[in-house]
Parts: C-alpha cells; sequence; structure tokens
C-alpha cells in the first residue's frame, strides 16, 4: 500500500515538475502571460478610479488587481491544459497510459503542474500591485494563499473538462477563447456585479470565473467600509460553490479523458 502511495505521489510530482519546466523554457508565452494582467491593474485600473471609486469609496486600482488576480490564475491555469489536447496529437497521452498510475493522478498531476504556473504568474502580479502603490498587509497576503489556490485548481479543472471534450489542439484554442472571454465580463474582474439586470445575473452564476473573484475580493476588503459594495456573496458560499465545481470537473474531466484515450 505505501509502495503504490509512493509510485501515485511520484508520478503526478514528475507531471507536474514537466509543465513547470515548458514556461521556463517558453519565456514569449511567460511574457505575454504577465504583461495581459500588468495593463489591466495600472491601465483599467486608473481609467475607471472617477466612477469605481465614486461608488464605491475604494480605490478602482485595488478593485481591479483583485479581479485580475483571480482571473489570471483561473486562466493561466485553465489555458495550460491544452497541452492535454498538444500530448494527444504527439501521442505522448498513449505514453502516460502505460505508466502503472492511477487516470486520476495523471489528470492531477497536469492540473498542479499548472497550479504552479499559475502560482508563479500570480505572484508576479502581486509583485506589480504593491510596486505600483496596492496596500496589502501581510495579514492580507497570508489569508490569499488558499483562495488563489483554490482559484488555481478550479482554472485547471475547467480547462481539464474543456480540453478533453475537443478532438484537436486548435479546436481547443478557439473555444477556449470563447468561454473565457465572457467570464472576464460577467466574472466581475474589473467592476463588482451589483445592480446589474436579472437575467446578466443569472447568465453570470453559471461562470465560474465570478466566484474565484468574489472569493478573492471578499478576503482581501473584509473588514474594510465599503465591503458589502464590492463583494456579491460570502467568502464560504463562494468556497463552497469552488469546492462542489471541482470536485464535479474532476470527476467528469478524468472520465472523459480515460474514455476518450482508450476509443481513439
Amino acid at each position: 500500500m505505501t509502495a503504490r502511495v509512493g509510485r501515485e505521489l511520484s508520478a503526478l510530482a514528475a507531471i507536474a515538475q514537466r509543465d513547470l519546466t515548458k514556461l521556463l523554457r517558453d519565456r514569449p508565452r511567460l511574457a505575454v502571460n504577465l504583461a495581459f494582467p500588468v495593463l489591466l491593474v495600472a491601465g483599467l485600473g486608473s481609467v475607471l478610479q472617477p466612477t469605481v471609486g465614486k461608488v464605491t469609496g475604494m480605490s478602482a486600482v485595488a478593485l481591479a488587481f483583485t479581479g485580475v488576480l483571480a482571473a489570471t490564475l483561473f486562466q493561466s491555469a485553465a489555458a495550460g491544459m491544452i497541452s492535454i489536447a498538444e500530448d494527444r496529437e504527439t501521442d505522448f497521452s498513449r505514453a502516460l497510459f502505460v505508466a502503472p498510475v492511477t487516470r486520476r493522478t495523471l489528470v492531477t498531476g497536469k492540473i498542479c503542474g499548472e497550479a504552479l504556473v499559475a502560482c508563479f504568474q500570480g505572484g508576479c502580479v502581486i509583485a506589480f500591485a504593491a510596486a505600483i502603490g496596492v496596500r496589502m498587509s501581510g495579514g492580507q497576503l497570508a489569508a490569499l494563499v488558499l483562495p488563489c489556490l483554490a482559484c488555481c485548481l478550479l482554472g485547471g479543472a475547467f480547462g481539464l473538462v474543456t480540453m478533453v471534450s475537443l478532438p484537436s489542439q486548435r479546436s481547443a484554442m478557439d473555444v477556449f477563447q470563447f468561454l473565457i472571454i465572457p467570464q472576464y465580463v460577467l466574472g466581475g474582474v474589473l467592476v463588482p456585479l451589483h445592480g446589474v439586470p436579472r437575467y446578466l445575473d443569472v447568465i453570470a452564476g453559471a461562470m465560474p470565473l465570478r466566484y474565484a473573484v468574489d472569493l478573492i475580493r471578499g478576503v482581501f476588503f473584509r473588514g474594510m467600509p465599503g465591503y458589502p459594495q464590492v463583494v456579491t456573496t460570502s467568502p464560504a458560499l463562494d468556497a463552497a460553490v469552488i469546492g462542489g465545481l471541482l470536485a464535479v470537473a474532476m470527476t467528469a474531466g478524468t472520465l472523459i479523458f480515460d474514455y476518450r484515450e482508450r476509443t481513439r
């Protein structure tokens, strides 16, 4: 039993390390992935300050930072799962299938690897936000650790279900953009979702990124004046929804991954 657990953990760590190494060697991807959130935090945060600051009484740059941090973690982990389609086309996934480990270990290793990549990028976003004047205490940073990890895992699970359901890397890239862009709008990344029409609120409730953004924003701004204006639900509810979505996505993604590899 101990030997089997050790084998599973060793395989998980090896797969995760492979994805992290690929990122460090792919400098253009790293630069682009960091440039986009930096522009959102600094650029749009400053542009929205007159409006958002007046309504919420809080810094629009800080609001943009919390939303962009969640979106960066979620999107980076999700987008990294495109490597599943790449591995399928190069037959690397078949090589993984002959390994004496469970299918769940294989997909969990992929998700953990992309979560590490996302955490690295999230750390860069936090450092940039601090450099441009977003105030954050050590307690706030410590409180963000678990929510950030939850965002990474949710993004990885979302990417897993998406990528294993599509036939090729090209279609995965096209469909992924279609699924991500609406979540930036309806996930409250830049401004809180207050006062939107009922039908939009219902649609936004189907967006996984909304709960990631709201969780990080709720933890970061807890105890501050104007807190009710920047969050839409309680962090406890957000965490429960994220946990449920993660469990469903992991189970469905593993089953679809196993079926598609066995039948192609």
